[in-house]
């Protein structure tokens, strides 16, 4: 009887409270309020007016942030290239900006553009330098993810700004500022600008450098609206014609920042709808048992499939084709490349089983005959190296060692009676002048130095 009276009691409480649709109002906005950890409004402005200058070690540490990002690109370094987001303080103009422009201060938006302004250009500046003296030219993944930004950068930005501006304005900001630095990317377009640069490649630099744009934008954008939500106290125009006109550069230049970007998208999209579906019509009219489709490719409206194993019959190839405009490729012809038209590497090795025995053994004498190949030109080059070696040596030798007439480099393997494996070092054949012999300690040197140089495990030096 308790334990009923009990349960009932329980069950009146919480049917009172799902239907109590005041207290549940009121329990939402406790859990969404943000005035609740919100720090005092002087405090905020004062640390974003502050994080907005460039000036001496903060203009150093922005220089060896891209200096960092710029290697990572260069080795393609996921982990170098967040470590240098993390220390970057470009976030602290873009921030300020967006702060200004949602306050109505126009000082402080002077003060943050000029600062962008002349960050950017020391960023870009410093990143070309680098890519210009840099020996690896070659452009990798990670610097080839910021040539095409797309659509979904512009939610990135603008998602990682807000998170930003709402760290900035409670009083336990934690960790959010370095993620929404990593989240955002701020520093590898410029990186990637700077090597469009100084490798002559303008789009590259163009698309990396309206990737920051769109960060700069949609950054300083959700600032502007978080500092608008939370009520930060305005800055009088002096006027609504001047309001609503400085509204309306804001929303201009936002919507121009997202039409390119939006463009780029719908493209993305609609290449990887169409790439889904010609999966999904190899699989379902060209596949059969005993055919591989190894690879298909789109060229002047022509489909073109290229299969190995059992032919596909031309009956099926109609029927496939019939069937096209039902997976959105109405517009295209399709191409089979098969049987001796295959010039893939699954047929080659289909046919080589199917030969006589005599050329089976004329392949696996090719076969050694490559080995042997790559054997003889792995030992020209090392004695080709030492020979580089000793010519880039010579200016050195005439300065340092100038009693010796002569050097000779040359790798040696010895075999011992009581083993059975080899020992490789370098022999090095040194000529004296006159038949004299080097003092102790001038030997020492001579060996040191040729040990540094020529490297290597083992030296061996012979005086002659």
């Amino acid at each position: 009887m308790v334990l009923h009276s009990t349960f009932r009691i329980f069950a009146e409480t919480i049917y009172h409270r799902m239907f109590d649709i005041k207290n549940i109002t009121e329990e939402l906005q406790g859990y969404f309020n943000l005035q609740a950890d919100r720090d005092e409004e002087e405090a905020i402005v004062s640390q974003v007016s502050n994080g907005v200058s460039f000036h001496g070690a903060k203009l150093w540490v922005l220089i060896f942030a891209i200096l960092i990002a710029s290697l990572g690109l260069n080795i393609n370094s996921t982990a170098v290239i967040i470590g240098a987001m993390l220390i970057s303080p470009l976030m602290g103009p873009i921030i300020g900006m967006g702060l200004a422009v949602g306050t109505n201060d126009l000082d402080l938006l002077k003060r943050a553009v000029k600062n962008y302004t002349v960050a950017t250009v020391i960023s870009v500046l410093s990143s070309t330098v680098y890519f210009l003296v840099s020996p690896l030219g070659e452009a990798q993944s990670e610097l080839l993810a910021r040539t095409s930004p797309t659509l979904y950068d512009v939610l990135i930005a603008f998602c990682g700004g807000a998170a930003g501006i709402i760290a900035l304005c409670t009083r336990d900001k934690g960790q959010v500022i370095p993620g929404v630095a990593i989240a955002t990317a701020l520093m590898p377009p410029l990186c990637t600008a700077g090597y469009g640069l100084a490798t002559g490649h303008l789009l590259y630099f163009l698309g990396a450098f309206y990737l920051f744009f769109i960060n700069t934008v949609f950054i300083a954008l959700s600032t502007f609206f978080g500092v608008r939500l939370l009520g930060f106290r305005r800055h009088s125009f002096g006027s609504a014609w001047r309001e609503r006109r400085a509204n309306r550069i804001v929303t201009l230049i936002v919507l121009l920042t997202m039409l390119p970007a939006a463009v780029m998208t719908v493209a993305i999209v609609k290449r990887s709808f169409f790439d889904h579906n010609v999966r999904r019509f190899i699989k379902n009219e060209l596949t059969q048992s005993g055919t591989q489709v190894i690879s298909n490719s789109v060229e002047d409206r022509t489909l073109r499939i290229v299969a190995v194993g059992r032919e596909i019959d031309a009956a099926t190839q109609k029927l496939a084709q019939s069937r096209m405009e039902s997976y959105g490729l109405r517009e295209y012809h399709l191409n089979v490349i098969q049987g001796a038209q295959t010039d893939s590497l699954l047929q080659l090795n289909e046919a080589i089983t199917q030969m006589s025995t005599t050329r089976e053994a004329d392949r696996q004498q090719l076969m050694e005959l490559s080995s042997q190949t790559a054997l003889l030109s792995e030992q020209l080059e090392g004695y080709v190296r030492y020979e580089e070696i000793a010519t880039a040596l010579r200016p050195e030798l005439k300065v340092l060692f100038p009693q010796v007439r002569s050097l000779s480099l040359s790798p040696v393997s010895e075999v011992q009676r009581d083993t059975t494996a080899a020992r490789h070092f370098v022999v090095a054949l040194v000529g004296m002048d006159g038949g004299r012999r080097l003092p102790a300690a001038d030997a020492a040197k001579l060996r040191q130095w040729l040990q540094s140089r020529v490297g290597g495990d083992s030296l061996v030096v012979i005086e002659r």
